[in-house]
């Protein structure tokens, strides 16, 4: 490939992602009573009817929530945003799936619940966290950095803990429960990993970019912008519910 097929490939790219921002940006405000771990009403009737183990509707039901999730893709993004070398990335995105592993499985096993609006409303944050990490703010305005880590781990917790809230809203059947539970699980990290897939592709051509850090500033204020909404509406939709 020469010089001006990279150039014009990597300009492509930095254009899908910003309409990718954009279009994102559109859905969220177009759904202001939207919840980020909504089930579809024919998943949650599919999820209603059946009974006993269903390993593969269960692996499809969970590939599905996660790719479409669009709260799990920006702070996926947000985590990767600046990481280089596979193997922090691999260790970031395992932190992440065994928290939100572990409050997924636990929450629904055990019943545990909270306001879906309330933990959503978290979840936004997350992902304005996350994108002021990027931006160096936490040691701008306060004189420390975080633990990156840690922080990865707490939100994931909050994150299995939204989709936990959500399942229980459909008293999926106790008959092949765990069995469900862990293919459900399985599918997400499927998603997950087809989702990081493209984010990895797309960064990887955006960072040969000269004007990538500039850029990078950019999207980072955009996914704060879109993390406010996100709270936004579930503060809204909290305050209305009640």
């Amino acid at each position: 490939m020469t010089s001006i097929q990279r150039g014009l490939c990597a300009r492509a790219i930095r254009r899908a992602l910003e309409l990718a921002f954009l279009v994102l940006a559109a859905f969220m405000v177009s759904t202001a009573q939207a919840q980020a771990h909504n089930v579809t009403p024919g998943d949650a009737g599919y999820i209603q009817e059946i009974w006993g183990v269903n390993i593969i509707p269960f692996i499809y039901l969970g590939a599905k929530h996660m790719v479409t999730g669009y709260d799990h893709i920006l702070f996926l993004l947000g985590v990767v945003f600046f990481l280089y070398r596979m193997r922090d990335v691999a260790i970031y995105v395992s932190i992440f799936a065994v928290g939100h592993s572990i409050t997924m499985l636990l929450g629904v096993w055990y019943g545990w619940g909270i306001n879906a609006y309330v933990i959503d409303a978290i979840i936004g944050l997350s992902v304005v966290y996350k994108a002021l990490d990027n931006l160096g703010a936490y040691r701008k305005w306060f004189g420390i950095q975080p633990d990156t880590k840690a922080a990865t781990l707490i939100f994931g917790l909050f994150h299995g803990t939204g989709l936990a809230t959500k399942i229980l809203e459909y008293q999926i059947a106790e008959d092949g429960l765990l069995p469900n539970l862990l293919a459900f699980n399985i599918g997400v990290e499927i998603g997950q990993i087809l989702a990081l897939a493209v984010i990895l592709i797309v960064m990887g051509y955006w960072r040969r970019s000269p004007n990538f850090m500039r850029q990078a500033t950019a999207v980072n204020i955009i996914m704060i912008v879109l993390g406010v909404i996100l709270t936004g509406q579930q503060i809204a939709g909290y305050i209305a519910s009640t």
